[in-house]
């Protein structure tokens, strides 16, 4: 995944899988990791699928310095859905504001799902893209 980091707004990305676009990311702003009001670090993150009645199906991130109960989860609107997890969305309308969560997500979990019922590990990683912060 790459990040497109705006100075005090939402952070945008784009998810990849071997090169390919699976979906668009939006995030909350870097604000140094701070629990529920931050994205999470840049790094490598084994993932796992979990279950909620609000989610559904969605991705567990683990491992995440100083924070718990990180996801993968359906959002529209980073600074009133996200509390330091990560939406994917089809397309970004604005920063921070996102289209269709549900069906990214979808997209996604149909992607990782064959990989996780052999019993292969699946690993997010994050890092900026080419740009430069804005």
């Amino acid at each position: 995944m790459e990040r497109n980091y705006k100075t005090g707004l939402p952070t945008d990305g784009n998810l990849f899988y071997e090169e390919k676009l699976i979906c668009q990311t939006i995030e909350l702003p870097w604000l140094n990791n701070s629990t529920s009001i931050s994205c999470i670090p840049e790094g490598r993150y084994k993932l796992h699928r979990c279950f909620s009645k609000k989610f559904d199906w969605h991705l567990g991130i683990e491992n995440v310095t100083n924070r718990r109960f990180i996801t993968i989860h359906p959002a529209n609107d980073a600074l009133k859905e996200l509390r330091g997890c990560i939406a994917p969305v089809t397309e970004i309308i604005r920063t921070g504001i996102g289209l269709d969560s549900k069906h990214a997500l979808k997209k996604l979990l149909d992607l990782v799902g064959p990989e996780f019922k052999k019993g292969n590990s699946i690993y997010l990683t994050i890092k900026p893209s080419n740009s430069t912060l804005l």
